[in-house]
């Protein structure tokens, strides 16, 4: 961000309020993400919120449910023909503009997860937005989700930030302003960065504080303003020290130049844990599909601006040797309704899909396919089946290994926990400094573990066997590009005991031993 002055119209009158510099809004913070556990340091999680209400049936469809889609939406449907296949399950598929999130799931690197929303579906965007950053159904609630986990960890914010010890910005907004999940009793615990390269240079105050009401408040806004100094600096020194490696980026894409500059602050040592991005424009009431050609229009080249950075992103990562670090998810305020408008377009909905991303997803389907009836109701939207605040509690538990006893105050319904972004292991860097070999992680591993391995563009078989040689499972069978994969791995059926991974290629036959034990 370019060099301002301080803006002299600044209103004072809540410190909980964030504090504007030429219409920018910034907060400075400088504490670990949470009291982690060690094999929980050093993971980042990036959130893309879709503004305005994505279309979750013309994104991930439900090819099981084709025909009444047909019935449904005739005016804005993606042609069978021209929908994107996914491996592995051919009751689900991709909007044809989402080639590199195709490629990434068909390679184990993303995850969906159906029909997420939360009860009683408000269709309002301010209202909604507010629940979903939140993460409270209480209109009054003023902290966000993360926010308040921060304020359980460290009650003293803003206070003495940064220090020797916590140099870094706790969360990363992407943009000009800072994001509302984030939002503390006492202050916002992100720090806005338009682009890292061009540091804040504040004009900072030398006004000390006489003990009088608006000498209190301004010896807090100094506080803010050597924050964001400071954390601009570090900023600047990470994204300058760190690199970006993938060609795939496009410079015209604003989102893909956001992921870019978030790959160059972690490969350049940024400590931060979290950085939240936008998308705006889904709010596709009309001209949501061209009137020529339905895969194309306005919600194509969202989901393709979507699909191609995140794509260049992971393959970045990749190269960066940093994807075991990094897991990403996306969301949106609500989906649309089942029926299209006759405006090419939808209206405002309920529930509707969301993406994981990263090498640890752990699970690639979380929920069922969306039922979808043969008549035309009218505004009937999709059916919540996954709470949302579930989705951002099992965040915290599997990512960044926030208790469970800690988690579930922050919301006001018993939480429910799912098994995605668990896939990342301890000792997974400290085992496999290698990634030339395979691996299975977690190793031993319940229900769930995750293969990872090298392949040529060849065909590969995955089979897990016993020790007798005797074949227990097959968990992969087709074709893959050249590329570091991970496969998830379901043990559900499989009994506790010692076993081996065989990965059949023609590059070579790679064998891992593993053990199975009892969920807990």
């Amino acid at each position: 961000m370019k060099r301002r002055d301080f803006v002299k119209n600044i209103s004072l009158a809540s410190v909980a309020t964030p504090f504007i510099l030429n219409d920018l809004k910034f907060q400075a913070i400088g504490k670990e993400l949470f009291s982690t556990v060690k094999s929980a340091e050093g993971k980042v999680l990036i959130i893309i919120r879709l503004g305005g209400g994505n279309d979750g049936l013309n994104t991930v469809i439900p090819l099981d449910q084709y025909a009444n889609l047909t019935i449904q939406r005739s005016n804005i449907i993606i042609p069978e023909s021209n929908i994107l296949s996914l491996a592995s399950n051919p009751t689900l598929g991709l909007h044809p503009s989402m080639t590199g999130m195709q490629s990434m799931f068909n390679n184990g690197k993303m995850g969906i997860i159906q029909n997420v929303g939360y009860p009683v579906q408000n269709r309002s965007h301010f209202r909604s937005s507010d629940i979903w950053h939140t993460g409270l159904m209480d209109p009054s609630a003023s902290t966000g989700w993360l926010g308040r986990d921060f304020d359980n960890s460290y009650p003293n914010f803003p206070a003495d930030y940064p220090n020797t010890t916590y140099t870094d910005p706790f969360a990363i907004s992407m943009g000009s302003e800072v994001s509302s999940t984030c939002q503390g009793v006492m202050g916002n615990f992100s720090h806005s960065v338009e682009d890292p390269t061009d540091s804040f240079n504040l004009t900072e105050s030398t006004q000390a504080n006489d003990g009088t009401y608006f000498g209190s408040h301004m010896q807090y806004l100094s506080t803010i303003i050597s924050q964001t100094n400071a954390y601009g600096s570090k900023v600047q020194a990470s994204a300058t020290a760190g690199q970006s490696l993938s060609t795939l980026y496009d410079a015209n894409n604003p989102i893909a130049v956001q992921l870019r500059y978030i790959a160059k602050m972690i490969s350049g040592g940024l400590k931060t844990k979290v950085y939240i991005l936008n998308i705006n424009g889904f709010d596709t009431h009309d001209s949501q599909v061209s009137s020529t050609n339905v895969t194309l229009g306005n919600h194509a080249d969202l989901l393709k601006k979507l699909s191609d950075a995140v794509r260049a992103f992971q393959d970045d990562l990749s190269l960066l040797n940093l994807e075991d670090r990094v897991a990403g998810m996306t969301y949106s305020e609500f989906g649309r309704q089942i029926a299209s408008n006759a405006s090419l377009g939808t209206d405002h909905g309920d529930a509707a899909p969301l993406f994981l991303f990263g090498t640890c997803i752990g699970q690639l389907v979380v929920g069922p396919n969306p039922i979808i009836g043969n008549q035309i109701v009218d505004q009937e939207g999709i059916n919540m089946q996954i709470d949302f605040r579930d989705v951002y509690a099992s965040v915290l538990k599997n990512w960044f290994e926030v208790p469970e006893a800690e988690i579930q105050p922050l919301f006001e319904h018993q939480v429910t926990f799912y098994g995605f972004l668990n896939g990342c292991s301890v000792g997974l860097d400290e085992n496999s400094k290698d990634i030339s070999k395979a691996i299975v992680f977690p190793n031993p591993a319940a229900n769930q573990t995750t293969i990872r391995f090298n392949s040529q563009s060849e065909w590969v078989k995955i089979e897990i066997l016993d020790l007798t040689g005797k074949s227990v499972a097959t968990v992969f069978d087709g074709n893959l590009d050249k590329d570091t994969h991970s496969i998830p791995c379901d043990l559900t059926g499989v009994s506790s005991g010692q076993y081996i991974v065989t990965i059949n290629k023609k590059s070579g036959v790679e064998m891992v031993k593993f053990m199975k034990v009892k969920a807990i």
